[in-house]
């Protein structure tokens, strides 16, 4: 599998003008991720092969149109994707088994992610502003006609064609598990039918704002990775900003950090505040379905494992009773 990955990547990289002496995988997700360095000109680029039928080639440069317009306007400086030779941003080539797989090539750029073992309350206030900025600046800009990113919402997310695999089939589903979790995703369902999709709450946004999708260079931030980039609740993005750890006991620190950083740039109401638990439970069973889908050639979903939709269940039986991230914690100051 390796191998004919590795041959996508070479054959995209035909298509660019560089000369790729040193190809390293560095990540495996939806799609993934090589760094390119040029030792003859020292440029070095990240290569993003997208796996099969997950965006097209409108939706991908709909992302990068997004990106642009950040950049333009001041919003945020995302990585410039670079042209290859004919001119394209995209570029498509066809893999061993026939099926048609897209790449972009992005500026390598300099910096690393928080380090997750340190203090993250910092993070967390750069991240909830981040955010507010992203929101603010997506409420208000007109994409062209041509714009075509998903929306994120229960049916996409959780329902029967959920987009990143169903909860359902996650790994260590037994009888137990599949009662309890049916009940919090009908009580997450309720609650997000009753919060709405009015234009305040709900609109264009990055949709992956980990810490892992920050790169920090002195006192410069940049945002990487808007793949997952499309129309879903605002706050949703804190819950993306939490994957895999919702359970870690710094949670309602992140959770006050966050937000402080988000309302100084951005209103956060009432209704809001008590929509962040049901947002981060809403994410939290959509990874129960990712790594069910994913583990086979996901190396972190195989390592979360059956293990995952453990602590998932504990956090069902918490935000059923009402205490799970109750709202004082993290109320507005």
């Amino acid at each position: 599998m390796r191998t004919e990955l590795d041959a996508v990547a070479a054959a995209a990289l035909e298509q660019y003008d560089f000369s790729p002496e040193a190809v390293t995988l560095v990540n495996v997700s939806e799609n993934l991720t090589y760094r390119v360095d040029d030792r003859r000109t020292g440029r070095s680029v990240a290569l993003r092969v997208h796996r099969p039928d997950y965006h097209s080639e409108a939706a991908i440069e709909s992302e990068l149109c997004w990106m642009d317009a950040l950049r333009e306007d001041g919003a945020a400086e995302p990585p410039r994707p670079v042209r290859a030779r004919d001119g394209a941003r995209v570029v498509t080539v066809v893999d061993a088994r026939g099926r048609a797989r897209h790449a972009v090539a992005f500026e390598w750029l300099p910096g690393r992610a928080p380090d997750p073992g340190g203090d993250l309350v910092p993070g967390y206030r750069v991240l909830g502003s981040i955010a507010a900025k992203l929101h603010a600046h997506g409420s208000r800009w007109r994409p062209p006609s041509s714009f075509d990113r998903y929306t994120c919402d229960y049916d996409t997310a959780l329902g029967p064609q959920a987009r990143w695999g169903r909860w359902q089939e996650g790994l260590g589903i037994g009888r137990p598990e599949r009662d309890l979790l049916a009940r919090l995703d009908g009580e997450i369902a309720g609650r997000l039918a009753d919060y709405g999709t009015g234009r305040d709450r709900f609109g264009l946004a990055h949709n992956d704002l980990r810490p892992a999708n920050l790169l920090v260079d002195g006192d410069r931030v940049q945002v990487i990775d808007f793949d997952d980039c499309g129309y879903s609740w605002y706050l949703y993005d804190f819950a993306t900003s939490v994957s895999f750890i919702e359970d870690d006991s710094r949670l309602p620190e992140w959770t006050a950090a966050w937000l402080d950083g988000y309302a100084r740039c951005r209103a956060v109401s009432a209704d809001d505040l008590a929509m962040v638990p049901t947002l981060v439970m809403f994410r939290r069973l959509l990874l129960v379905g990712w790594i069910g889908s994913h583990h086979e050639y996901a190396a972190e979903a195989a390592e979360l494992g059956a293990g995952f939709t453990r602590g998932t269940c504990a956090l069902a039986e918490a935000y059923l009773a009402g205490e799970f991230l109750t709202p004082s914690p993290y109320r507005s100051r």
